[in-house]
């Protein structure tokens, strides 16, 4: 049977086709989930897309961290459903208190659109098992509320724990602390960062590589062995 991976369009949302295109691309089933859904369709994994979700008005995915589709969301998130935030919704899962930390604007306070180098730090997640830890791997970033920050007491958790699922390499682009460009929850069904995987799944596009395309075979994979 075919994973069916859910896509979750909010108002604002910009990239969930690419990502439902890296989806099909991984061998999976994407399915549209509309922000007003009040059930996820029985899918067997969620992808919270890029965008500026409501505007990015108040604060980066606090609105969204509302909505309808988020309240089941986040009650099977805490019962295992693999849940994938990216850029924005790796916002809206800080903002859910699914992941630790929250977002900030970017320490130089402008847009910034880049091809950037990252160092994965954890390989054991259910979105991550397909790449290996110390691997280099580049993913294009735009965002301009991406500077990750929490209290220390959180960062040497999240460090000892082994909960940084990425790093930044050559240049921290946002200010974040400890470079970190994504973190994973402590059962590593919910990981969350900044670059946009989606972006480099085909040698065509992004950065000409296609880096991006493990999150969904790593997904795929545990789907399908589960």
């Amino acid at each position: 049977m075919t994973a069916r991976i859910g896509v979750v369009t909010f108002p604002g949302s910009l990239d969930d086709r690419d990502t439902q295109r890296a989806i099909r691309l991984a061998g999976a089933e994407p399915v549209a989930l509309w922000h007003k859904d009040k059930d996820l369709k029985q899918v067997d994994a969620v992808v919270l897309c890029g965008g500026f979700s409501y505007g990015d008005y108040l604060r980066a995915g606090a609105i969204a961290r509302f909505s309808p589709v988020m309240e089941p969301l986040i009650e099977q998130a805490k019962a295992g459903l693999p849940v994938l935030g990216i850029c924005n919704g790796f916002q809206i899962l800080t903002e859910a208190h699914l992941l630790p930390g929250t977002m900030l604007r970017n320490n130089h306070l402008h847009f910034i659109c880049r091809d950037q180098k990252l160092r994965v730090e954890n390989a054991e997640t259910a979105w991550t098992s397909d790449y290996t830890a110390g691997q280099e791997i580049h993913i294009p970033l735009k965002n301009i509320d991406g500077q990750y920050v929490a209290d220390q007491h959180t960062l040497d958790r999240l460090e000892s724990e082994g909960r940084v699922a990425f790093r930044y390499l050559d240049v921290n682009p946002n200010g974040s602390n400890n470079d970190i460009a994504g973190v994973a929850n402590e059962a590593g069904n919910v990981v969350g960062l900044m670059p946009h995987p989606e972006h480099a799944v085909e040698p065509l596009i992004g950065t000409g590589r296609t880096d991006g395309l493990p999150f969904f075979t790593s997904i795929l994979k545990k789907l399908v062995n589960a």
